[in-house]
């Protein structure tokens, strides 16, 4: 069923989110201090795998990954998701030491970057290596569902957490997903695990929601989640919504992968008048315009 929001939203009234003059929100991670509220922030997508869905893997190749992470910075990324494991539908299990080959070198060599660099993993020793070359968000598709040293991690480094919403996993998630009210399914759950997170040391400033967009997830189910946005955001943390070159977008359209911008456009304008604080995207330039057009419109910022 593609669901709608059922009852009272489960917000954490009273939540001590730490906010900024004027009541902008703050996402504290590491030594960055990032503002929301004011500007929809870009998160730009690095991805050091040979199957990435996307087709803009890089793999094997730590300067060239290097590259891009400056590109991406130069084009406008607040934020900067690193990730050595693809978790695209039916994707393969990558084991751990794999994962580091991919991710460590290139984050040791990009010293100290201009913009936070997110690690996108669910393996606390990716997770530890990562936070010690120099990471500072983690950026997790269990929810800190996979143990709770991952928790400690975060919580003893003073870094941020994206906490994901998933439906099974990468390999079955998309075989047969089923809500009763996917919306108040997602937010009930975002709370628990944001709770969970806080109960193991991390700060609600340093917590941010993502609803996880295809993860478990029909093209109704992407469609209820992104026109109810506002919901999940009432849960009382900071949203991030990911929905670039996603296959919802090639039902729409009927386009592959590759010409799927003006669809991934589209998605994250709806997002930002929804509620969305950051986007996490492939196509970075261009977003950020899309991005300037629709925080002036949603938020007054020029």
């Amino acid at each position: 069923m593609m669901g709608s929001v059922g009852g009272s939203v489960p917000g954490e009234q009273g939540l001590a989110v730490n906010r900024g003059h004027e009541g902008s929100l703050v996402f504290r991670c590491g030594r960055f201090c990032l503002e929301l509220g004011r500007r929809t922030l870009v998160m730009g997508v690095l991805n050091l795998t040979p199957d990435s869905f996307s087709g803009d893997g890089i793999h094997g190749d730590p300067g060239r990954a290097v590259e891009r992470a400056h590109e991406l910075v130069e084009a406008g990324a607040d934020i900067l998701d690193i990730g050595g494991e693809s978790t695209r539908p039916g994707s393969a299990i990558v084991d751990a030491d794999l994962e580091l080959r991919r991710v460590v070198p290139v984050l040791e060599r990009l010293g100290e970057l201009s913009v936070p660099i997110s690690v996108d993993t669910r393996r606390a020793a990716v997770a530890q290596a990562a936070l010690t070359a120099g990471a500072s968000i983690l950026n997790d598709i269990s929810g800190l569902g996979e143990g709770p040293q991952l928790a400690s991690l975060v919580a003893g480094a003073g870094a941020g957490v994206v906490l994901m919403h998933m439906q099974g996993t990468p390999q079955d998630m998309q075989r047969d997903p089923h809500y009763e009210d996917v919306v108040g399914q997602v937010a009930t759950f975002l709370a628990a695990r944001a709770r969970a997170a806080r109960e193991a040391g991390i700060g609600p400033e340093s917590i941010v929601l993502d609803p996880g967009i295809g993860f478990g997830k029909t093209l109704e189910h992407n469609l209820a989640l992104l026109a109810h946005l506002d919901a999940l955001a009432e849960v009382g943390y900071p949203v991030l919504v990911g929905t670039s070159r996603k296959s919802f977008i090639g039902q729409l359209t009927g386009q592959p992968v590759e010409t799927r911008l003006s669809g991934s456009l589209a998605s994250v304008a709806v997002a930002i008048a929804r509620g969305a604080d950051i986007v996490r995207v492939h196509d970075v330039r261009e977003t950020r315009q899309a991005v300037a057009v629709a925080d002036a419109i949603v938020r007054g910022a020029r």
